[in-house]
């Protein structure tokens, strides 16, 4: 026996591929372009490292965050581009659809990343905005807590007049 089903040699065919592609009058030179990706933005070389105040810290954090989003989007933008000419080629409802995942996710992106700039001119502006003098200060208890505490000013305040006669 030669090792094949029924005994028999099989007789020499293209593949399956090659066959629908006759069929179809599809060309077989299909080539194939490998598109390097963008590269990866590197941490910057504050991340790895402690921070020494809170101020450095927050402002390498955000440039961080920064560059990774417009990374993202850079990359999103990319890939609507891609899918879009997918879709135009194949006529697919289903790319369609992809496309239009793919543009809100970018633009989810594009509002974090707006987001983000809002939040840090928060944090840089709310030393400055901090309240100076306090002239009406609440007190928070019962009433005759507050009492104890107005009869024991009065009490300090007769015991200081006593002791400078």
């Amino acid at each position: 026996m030669s090792g094949h089903l029924y005994g028999r040699t099989p007789k020499v065919t293209t593949s399956i591929d090659s066959k629908i592609s006759d069929a179809l009058g599809i060309t077989q030179n299909i080539v194939e372009e490998i598109i390097d990706p963008k590269p990866l933005i590197p941490r910057p070389d504050g991340a790895l490292r402690e921070a020494t105040s809170r101020d450095a810290d927050i402002d390498v954090d955000y440039q961080y965050s920064r560059e990774n989003f417009y990374s993202l989007i850079e990359r999103g933008q990319d890939a609507i581009t891609g899918i879009l000419d997918l879709a135009k080629e194949s006529e697919h409802p289903r790319t369609y659809e992809v496309a239009g995942q793919l543009i809100k996710t970018v633009s989810e992106v594009t509002e974090r990343l707006a987001d983000l700039q809002q939040k840090m001119q928060f944090l840089k502006d709310v030393p400055d905005k901090a309240p100076q003098n306090v002239t009406n200060a609440l007190f928070i208890g019962s009433t005759a807590e507050l009492q104890k505490l107005m009869k024991q000013e009065k009490n300090e305040a007769i015991e200081v007049k006593e002791s400078e006669t």
